[in-house]
């Protein structure tokens, strides 16, 4: 069944939609909820909040892009639980070293008001617009669907000191690009 099938089940509220798109999506999102929170019975939790919270935003949303719209959902509720599982802890897992990693680049403080964010995440946008294909696919992979560097390693043929590296010269490169714009680092 494609996209706009399942969206047109959404829309005329058959409870359908509900399985084919669990059937269609489920693995990705699965593995998106996997990645943050490490945890199946979290993942598995995660991922009925995002069949019941599409459900509840189809409509009025229209998405143009299914799978985009529910990975940011599985995205944006695995984090929540994440934050709110180890609010006030200190860890060593794979979560706490990707923020670690990123806030090298964007400070926690710095951005406080809507508009700031939104220009903060338009320039993310323009610096990733200019990176190689290859290099933009290994930073989205680390810090949008939180892979592994030996997960990164290993879909790129490359070692994973390579990607490593990689990643380290990519987080220098968007400290300075957004430096050189004017955000607060």
């Amino acid at each position: 069944m494609n996209d706009s099938e399942i969206i047109a089940m959404f829309n005329a509220r058959n409870e359908r939609a509900i399985s084919e798109t669990a059937g269609k999506y489920g693995r990705y999102c699965r593995r998106v909820a996997l990645n943050i929170l490490a945890d199946e019975g979290e993942a598995e939790e995660c991922l009925n909040d995002t069949w019941l919270s599409a459900w509840n935003s189809i409509p009025p949303q229209k998405p143009s892009a299914l799978r985009v719209f529910l990975g940011r959902i599985t995205r944006n509720l695995s984090f929540d639980r994440w934050r709110k599982a180890h609010a006030g802890k200190r860890g060593s897992g794979q979560m706490e070293i990707i923020l670690s990693e990123l806030g090298e680049c964007v400070s926690d403080g710095s951005v406080e008001a809507e508009i700031d964010r939104r220009e903060l995440a338009f320039a993310i946008s323009e610096f990733l617009r200019e990176l190689p294909e290859m290099k933009r696919d290994i930073f989205v992979r680390r810090y949008w669907y939180c892979d592994s560097v030996s997960e990164i390693a290993a879909s790129f043929g490359i070692k994973p000191g390579s990607a490593a590296v990689t990643l380290q010269r990519l987080r220098e490169k968007l400290r300075d690009y957004l430096t050189e714009r004017g955000f607060d680092i």
